[in-house]
């Protein structure tokens, strides 16, 4: 999963109004004397788009004035009876608005359909009246009352079926306000809306936005989110909240924290998370006085293996003290560290510099500032910009591992094109390079991290390691998207890498039947899904994430969506002859001020 800085600079790349953006579509000339309602319709596209209308009247609620999307929201104090056609609608102007909330006021231009992000994304398109002339007709009228969106009016169903002859599109699907989510704030769009006393699902993120929920019952996890727990449990009741205010005011807050009184504005739809309060009025937070969870220590006949992704850590960062006491006083020390996202020694610098070495080191120095053990480290540099992530950045796994405690079984040879294989020595199962990487000439792998492979001895018994970091879902629809069911792409790549990774784990597991096989790392996809179905093959893996409450499993907050990224995959002798425990370790993903946006998680066995 890319990071949300990364993604977010990514995108601001976009032009407001690009051709890309925007859906092109073949309408009459002019139109006059039209209503707010009669140009959003009962669709999601205008039957309007592309047309000029006249003296477009409305009252307006809000007024944007910073970004790249200037403009302001108008709204019909005098409505249509049809729920399925909204009232509001944005006008784009482009430059700082010269009106101002109360303001009546007509308005001629053209009417657009705007995809934040560009059709490419796959998102719903935003009705919008562009390059408009504005009368101010009156000014310090009342605003139109805002409407409800509670548990009671948002529908348990997320979104109809798309229609197949239009490529599973919902653009042309009649609203059901009453039946589907997306349709009821689909309805809503532009329109002056009210949340009250919201459960925050989705911490404070560094663009002053945050996640909420209307369905505090809804798939509720223990620590106060919302679990992402199938593919058919979207979570109707989130929803994304920024400001029109002072960005300073805006609350910081984390999972569990609740948003008491009325939160209110125009329902707007972007880029980074679809349906969007932009509030006007914010409720006051009330902390849930959230901690960071501590899991336990291992005992002396225990192993402890741990994932972490320390997202693009490179020696520049001012994060490795806290990612240090994290590894010592969260994590307890783990035995073995599987590190994702561990950046080469200059960071995104793009040099040809590959080596990671004094990224490590300098982590391995604050591990021990910090209480903990002097670690050592097992890697292989990749070849330069062959393996995804940050341009230049080089990312990679990395095996730490505490000497006192385990040995590492180095076998040389292994480098970033040669491949481990699997062979039987004193009738065991061994690495033929250790450490080495799975098959990293396959094509599965282009352009994305290689698993790699580890040999290590733990009081007599060999473990075997593979730490994983798969193809990103980066180029997936969202949830809200106008594609329904939601297409996702990245999984081609990631399916075709699972089953690489199954393929050796059932090599060694040819070998010898009772080895102990863990694969690690950030999976980048969930427990249910089909990707961990093929790591798990037919036994040879399975998720230990499961082991825990359906409440508890999750890696990651995704747009107020708890989920599982990251995992623990074991095989039969530790399901079946281990006592095993699982932990998934809530440091970060609830937090506004977290230092990753994975949680690590740690598994104790006893080999």
């Amino acid at each position: 999963m890319p990071s949300k800085k990364s993604a977010r600079l990514a995108a601001l790349t976009v032009a407001a109004l690009s051709a890309a953006s925007t859906v092109v579509l073949v309408s009459p000339a002019h139109a006059a004397g039209v209503s707010i309602h009669d140009i959003q319709g009962a669709t999601r596209i205008s039957p309007y788009a592309g047309q000029k209308v006249a003296d477009v009247a409305g009252i307006v609620t809000g007024v944007r004035t910073y970004g790249s999307s200037k403009g302001f929201w108008i709204q019909d104090p005098n409505p249509d009876a049809d729920p399925a056609t909204s009232e509001g609608v944005f006008v784009f102007t482009s430059s700082t608005p010269k009106v101002a909330v109360g303001d009546a006021v007509t308005v001629t231009g053209t009417v657009s359909e705007y995809v934040p992000g560009g059709t490419s994304t796959g998102n719903q398109s935003l009705t919008e009246i562009t390059k408009p002339t504005v009368t101010v007709v009156s000014s310090g009228n009342a605003v139109p009352a805002a409407t409800v969106i509670d548990a009671r009016s948002v529908p348990a169903a997320y979104a109809p079926a798309g229609d197949p002859a239009a490529g599973n599109s919902i653009n042309g699907l009649t609203l059901e306000p009453k039946k589907y989510a997306l349709d009821f704030y689909e309805s809503l769009e532009g329109m002056n809306v009210k949340v009250a006393d919201t459960r925050v699902v989705g911490a404070t993120d560094p663009y002053t936005e945050l996640w909420v929920t209307v369905k505090p019952r809804e798939n509720t996890t223990r620590r106060g989110g919302t679990l992402y727990g199938s593919y058919t449990s979207q979570n109707t009741g989130r929803l994304q909240i920024q400001s029109l205010g002072s960005t300073s005011a805006f609350p910081v807050a984390n999972v569990g924290d609740v948003l008491t009184g009325s939160t209110a504005g125009p329902l707007d739809y972007n880029q980074f998370g679809g349906y969007t309060l932009v509030a006007n009025e914010i409720g006051t937070l009330k902390s849930a006085g959230l901690e960071r969870e501590t899991t336990q220590k291992q005992k002396n006949g225990e192993l402890a293996v741990a994932t972490y992704n320390v997202e693009n850590l490179d020696p520049t960062d001012a994060t490795f003290e806290e990612h240090a006491s994290a590894i010592v006083n969260n994590l307890k020390s783990p035995d073995i560290v599987s590190l994702e996202e561990i950046q080469d020694n200059n960071g995104a610098k793009d040099d040809g510099t590959t080596a990671a070495d004094v990224t490590v080191n300098k982590l391995i120095d604050a591990i021990v500032a910090a209480g903990g053990p002097r670690y050592e480290s097992r890697s292989i540099d990749p070849a330069n910009d062959t393996d995804g992530g940050e341009p230049g950045g080089n990312i990679r796994q990395v095996f730490l591992f505490n000497p006192e405690r385990v040995s590492f079984t180095d076998r040389a040879g292994g480098d970033a094109t040669t491949a481990v294989g699997v062979t039987k020595t004193h009738g065991k199962a061994a690495l033929t390079v250790s450490p080495g990487r799975i098959d990293p000439t396959n094509t599965a792998w282009n352009s994305s991290r290689k698993p790699l492979a580890g040999e290590f001895v733990f009081r007599g018994r060999t473990v075997f390691l593979i730490a994983n970091h798969l193809n990103s879902k980066g180029g997936d629809f969202g949830l809200s998207s106008a594609t329904q069911p939601v297409p996702r792409s990245s999984e081609i790549q990631r399916h075709q890498q699972a089953t690489l990774v199954n393929a050796f784990v059932k090599d060694i597991l040819d070998t010898q039947k009772n080895a102990d096989v863990i694969a690690l790392g950030d999976i980048n996809d969930f427990e249910f899904s089909d990707t961990a179905k093929i790591l798990e093959g037919d036994g040879e893996l399975w998720s230990a994430i499961k082991s825990l409450p359906r409440s508890e499993r999750y890696t990651y907050d995704y747009q107020g969506n708890q989920q599982v990224l990251d995992q623990i995959l074991v095989s039969p002798s530790i399901r079946r002859g281990c006592d095993f425990e699982y932990d998934s370790v809530h440091i970060n993903s609830e937090f506004n001020d977290q230092i990753s946006d994975h949680d690590p998680q740690v598994l104790r066995f006893k080999p």
